[in-house]
Parts: C-alpha cells; structure tokens; sequence
C-alpha cells in the first residue's frame, strides 16, 4: 500500500469531532493524572490504615476531588464526541467555562491551561453544527449518568469535610442522604455545614444539582414536546397548503440539492425524513418526520395533492418501499421519481413501476462515453437519457 493510500485512509477516518474529541481528553488529563497518581501513591497505607473516611481521604487536596470528577467527566464526553452527540457537546461546553472559571477565580492556575482551555472551548463553539445527533434515549443515558456522578461527588465531598458539618458526617449513609437534600435544593436543615470549605462546596452541590436536573429535563422532555408540536402544526395546520407541490424523500447531498433547485425555481417542497435523521436543510424547510414507507406519512405530507413523489434514499429498497406506499396515496397527477444508487437495481426497482427510475453512475458515465465520442450533449439527450435507453438498463 503506497504512502498517498495511506494518507486517504487516514484523513477519511479522521473528523473535526475526532479532532475536538482528542482536544477534549487532553484536557481532562490535566486535571485526572496527577490525581489519579496521588492515589496511586497513598493506595497501600489506605488498604492497611482505613480508621475513617475523613483519614482515608486527608491526603486529597482541597480541590482534587472537584479536579478527578471534572477529569473523568471530560474523558467521558471525549468518548462519546466522535458520535457527534449534542447533549455529550452541550456537557463539554459547561465543563470547560467551569475549568475556566474556576481556574482564574479561585484556583488561580497558571495562564497556559487557561489558555488552553479557552482554546478548545471556541473550537467546540465553533463548529457547533458538527453536533446534530440526538434522540431521547441518548438525554435519558446522560441524565442517568450525570446525575449518579454529581450524587458521588457529593458523598466524596461530604466525606471529606465530614467535621466540618453539624452534626459530623462519618458515614456513607448520612453522606447520601446529604447528598440528595442538596441536589433536589430541599434543604431540611438538620446537617449545616459551619466552615467557609464545607458552605462553598454545599454551593458547588447545589449550583450543579440544579444545572444538571435542568439540562436532563430539558434532553428528556424537550425532544417529546418537540415532536408532539410539529406534528399538530405541521400535521393540522401547514396540511391544508401542501398542493401542487414536490415531495423530496431523503435527507442525503442529493436530497437537499434537489431540495435547493426546487425552490430556487419557486416550486413548493415538502420534506420527509425518519425521525432524528441528520440533514443540512435549511432552518424553515416544511419536513415532515416519519417513516417515508409508511402511506400515512406520505398522505400527511399532502401526496394525494402533490406534482411527484422524488424517492432519493440512499438505500434502494427504501425508495421501492417509498414508491409503493406512494402510489396507494398518490393522486392521478402525481408522478414517482427513484433514486437508483446500484445500477444493478435498475430492473428491479422498474417492477414496482415508478413513473421514472433514474441511475446517476450510469447518467454519468453515458454523459461522459458521449463526451469522449464528440457526440453533443443537448436537453434532449438528457431527456431520452433519464426516461428512455431501456437497452442499456
């Protein structure tokens, strides 16, 4: 393999989100390894010595248990950021202004990690767009882990400056139960912390209970409320104006570009698409989600009114579903277009009789035998390309 293959290879792999990813993860590590390397260092006197949790953990610093959590934290997103997952790009987000903040107001690190921590923090603000995957089961993940290691945290802390506290925490009961009164900012009053560190670390639970039962309701409840409006404004409102329009099936290059041509002719364009496919339409794009196979989601986006129902899935068999649901549903005007990717397909895709099937690998190499030949290329030899020419199909 020659080294220019290699190097196809290896920018192929290698994404923006792989690169912030990796940016992500080195900073954690400034926080996670001399940490984790204090406790490697003190973990044999605290197998041998365990008296209490206050002596076992005495040879934490102040802030080193705040910098293991926001170490492990970062690693984690780190993960998962090469799945381009919005929620793992929002919790990035607090966590490096938190390192930031924390670093110049209290910690007063030194201006190199700052710098670099601000770095990263504009990169991740900047190509904001490369994050666009998300889906209720992904906030329900991130609230369930998020909330678990704020609760752990909390009984760390708790533990650490357990004399610090009226009555004296030793236990990890006392520590859970602590733990979960601040988070939820119930504040029965029974456990006080009586120290500047215990009064500002219970702020630290605090402040971060609420952001994180805020930013896990939001993932949770936002995508169903989302859904549950678009579908009574798209379904019952916009539903009676979709007429004379085109139908786009895909969410691919090819689907918005055709999208993109449609209207800049002016032509009204409808959208389907499976729920929480990624796309670059733009922002006001009339889409509606569902399954495009499915005749009740072809009858919402107004296919009984529409001039032609364009199946441009990247899959074949998803275009020849498409098609078939779309001439049960289908006006007598209404015209079906396929997408056909593997030209192998073409008979195939021509037995569930779309009105048109189209092949852009075989388009284009007619187009170019014909170039090399000197043959002239003209409308109507595209014409005849696109719905005639059976011999060669």
């Amino acid at each position: 393999m020659s080294p220019i293959t290699v190097m196809k290879i290896i920018r192929s792999k290698i994404s923006i989100p792989l690169c912030l990813a990796v940016l992500v993860a080195i900073n954690g590590s400034f926080f996670l390894v001399p940490v984790v390397s204090n406790i490697i260092n003190h973990l044999p006197s605290i197998r041998s010595d365990f008296t209490s949790w206050k002596d076992t953990l005495s040879f934490l610093n102040y802030f080193e248990i705040p910098h293991l959590f926001i170490g492990l934290f970062m690693i984690f997103m780190a993960v998962l950021l090469p799945t381009r997952n919005r929620i793992a790009w929002f919790f990035t987000i607090i966590l490096l202004f938190t390192i930031i903040i924390l670093d110049i107001f209290i910690i007063h690190e030194n201006s190199r990690k700052i710098a670099y921590s601000s770095a990263v923090l504009l990169a991740m603000i900047y190509y904001w767009r490369q994050f666009y995957y998300h889906s209720l089961a992904s906030g329900t993940y991130f609230a369930i882990i998020s909330i678990s290691w704020l609760i752990v945290y909390s009984m760390l802390g708790t533990l650490y400056l357990g004399d610090q506290f009226t009555p004296h925490v030793t236990d990890l009961q006392t520590a859970f139960y602590f733990a979960i009164v601040c988070m939820s900012t119930v504040g029965f009053g029974d456990i006080i912390p009586h120290s500047t560190e215990a009064r500002m670390f219970t702020l630290t639970v605090i402040v971060s209970g609420i952001t994180v039962f805020a930013a896990s309701i939001s993932s949770i409840a936002g995508p169903m409320i989302s859904n549950n409006v678009k579908r009574i404004v798209k379904g019952r409102v916009y539903n009676m104006d979709r007429k004379n329009h085109y139908i786009v099936v895909g969410a691919n290059p090819l689907a918005v570009t055709v999208y993109n041509s449609l209207r800049a002719r002016g032509d009204d364009v409808t959208v389907v698409c499976s729920p929480g496919t990624p796309h670059n339409y733009p922002d006001k794009t009339d889409i509606v989600e569902g399954d495009p196979s499915a005749t009740a989601t072809l009858k919402l986006a107004g296919a009984d009114k529409a001039k032609s129902v364009i199946a441009l899935s990247t899959s074949d068999a998803d275009n020849a579903f498409v098609i078939l649901a779309a001439k049960e549903v289908a006006g007598e005007d209404t015209k079906t277009l396929a997408l056909v990717n593997d030209t192998q397909n073409i008979k195939k895709m021509k037995r569930v009789n779309p009105d048109m099937v189209f092949s852009l690998p075989l388009l284009g190499s007619e187009l170019l035998v014909r170039t090399l030949d000197g043959e002239t290329i003209d409308n109507n030899l595209v014409t005849q390309l696109f719905f005639g020419h059976d011999d060669k199909q």
